[in-house]
């Protein structure tokens, strides 16, 4: 069981990579890299007009990035349709099944065991998998919300076409937030129990359908909790950033896998630095230093 677990969560977090790998591809060839947040700027080794000017390389995104963006999911203009939602959505479930999903498998695993222990010989399948799509429903809800944020940021401005921040304020303060977020008794109280799921299900184990239904939602809950902040400063560093989700996945799945709360709170001194300093760069934080 638990290694089909491992499996079934690794084939589900492939397919969010894939999805979002053949997002990135398609922008390659006629971007800059760069634009799309910190990090991503290795990519351009990859970039047929990377020796072109910065205007060339502009003019080729307006010319050539709408086509395959709508593809994958960047709406091509500033104004989004439905359609434009719905890629927008698909996106960010992606990002949900490629950052969230590894970090969930002790957790299901844990639900998995469990039953062997409490209820041998029952049917564990299905339960986990009621369980597991119980949890995907609750990050299924914070991938709607985050659609509505991303669309609000792009109708006021604060997004460029890229899904990178359009402000250093804006990166900045997302930053602050998320790291002020990880000293919170409500971020502890939740990665407690992300830490420790063998000892919640022990308490609360059914084999029943529905009710591993409901566990998935309470664990999934309790997951947002722990790591919504972290997910949202993807807004700081560019919404389709592959490095950041691949690091920000990483931190989320360190949290709850070491039985101490260190990784939370130098991850959050991290966040704060590096919010601080993007505020004090800009050129609001510059008068306000100059003043």
């Amino acid at each position: 069981m638990r290694f089909l677990v491992f499996v079934s969560v690794g084939a589900a977090a492939l397919v969010g990579w894939v999805y979002l790998g053949a997002m990135v591809a398609a922008m390659v060839p006629v971007m800059d890299m760069a634009d799309l947040g910190p990090g991503m700027q290795i990519l351009n080794s990859f970039n047929i007009f990377h020796d072109l000017s910065a205007e060339a390389r502009a003019a080729l995104a307006v010319l050539c990035l709408p086509a395959g963006a709508e593809i994958f999911g960047m709406p091509a203009t500033a104004h989004w349709t439905a359609v434009d939602f719905g890629l927008v959505f698909a996106m960010w479930m992606m990002m949900t099944l490629a950052m969230m999903l590894p970090s969930a498998a002790p957790m299901i695993s844990a639900y998995a065991e469990t039953g062997v222990t409490v209820a041998p010989g029952e049917p564990k399948l299905s339960p986990v998998f009621a369980l597991s799509l119980g949890y995907l429903s609750i990050w299924a809800g914070y991938a709607l919300v985050a659609t509505i944020g991303q669309w609000l940021l792009v109708e006021a401005r604060l997004l460029s076409e890229m899904m990178a921040p359009a402000t250093m304020v804006l990166a900045g303060t997302t930053m602050l937030a998320a790291g002020i977020y990880q000293f919170t008794p409500a971020k502890r109280a939740c990665l407690m129990r992300c830490q420790r799921p063998l000892e919640f299900f022990a308490m609360r184990f059914s084999n029943r359908v529905p009710r591993a239904y409901v566990l998935g939602i309470e664990q999934g809950l309790l997951c947002l909790g722990c790591c919504w902040a972290l997910m949202t400063v993807m807004f700081a560093v560019g919404v389709m950033n592959i490095f950041w989700i691949a690091v920000l996945g990483a931190f989320m799945a360190i949290e709850k896998s070491i039985l101490s709360l260190w990784p939370s709170r130098l991850i959050g001194i991290l966040l704060l630095a590096w919010g601080g300093a993007l505020v004090a760069a800009s050129p609001a934080g510059q008068a306000l230093l100059a003043g």
